[in-house]
């Protein structure tokens, strides 16, 4: 009997659907992310797992990126649990070394759990030379897996950028 109850409970959560985050209409920078979350989709089919799995997840819709020898990059983004925007975040680089022009990405960090994204939130969270974001194209997010409780993909939308440098991302976050 035992048996018979457990598994139709299964098969009613898991023919549920799950609670699927959905933007503000009035917000842009939640319409910029539900875009990129969608160019992400389209350039790797497979990152769906990754949105689906992960604990949440911080979407910088526009990242700009340049550099003439010293280098900088920028960008603003939210951080969602679940079914719900929790914060505001931003993104600041400065890179030295051999590097030259300018480009524009998306950016996606996934935390696996409670942990990782809390050490976000307190600014515990900085993303230097020893992990590295994975470009997404077809198949790409397959191989990918987390480094420290986190993964980074990342779209181009666009520029040409020559780069041989050092230099991490620092993020600022915001509860909502």
């Amino acid at each position: 009997m035992n048996a018979l109850i457990t598994s139709f409970l299964t098969l009613i959560f898991m023919s549920a659907p799950a609670l699927a985050w959905e933007p503000d209409h009035s917000s842009g920078i939640e319409l910029a992310a539900a875009e990129a979350i969608l160019r992400a989709k389209k350039s790797d089919p497979n990152i769906e797992r990754w949105f689906k799995s992960a604990y949440a997840y911080a979407v910088f819709p526009r990242v700009a990126k340049g550099a003439i020898g010293v280098g900088g990059a920028h960008g603003k983004g939210i951080v969602i649990v679940g079914d719900k925007t929790i914060g505001d975040t931003s993104l600041s680089q400065i890179t030295i070394g051999l590097q030259l022009g300018g480009q524009v990405y998306a950016e996606y960090i996934m935390f696996k759990d409670v942990t990782a994204v809390d050490n976000f939130k307190r600014g515990n969270f900085e993303m230097g030379a020893s992990l590295s974001a994975v470009a997404l194209q077809a198949g790409a997010s397959l191989d990918a897996s987390y480094d420290g409780g986190v993964a980074v993909f990342t779209v181009a939308e666009g520029g040409l950028m020559f780069e041989a440098s050092v230099g991490g991302q620092k993020f600022k976050y915001s509860d909502r």
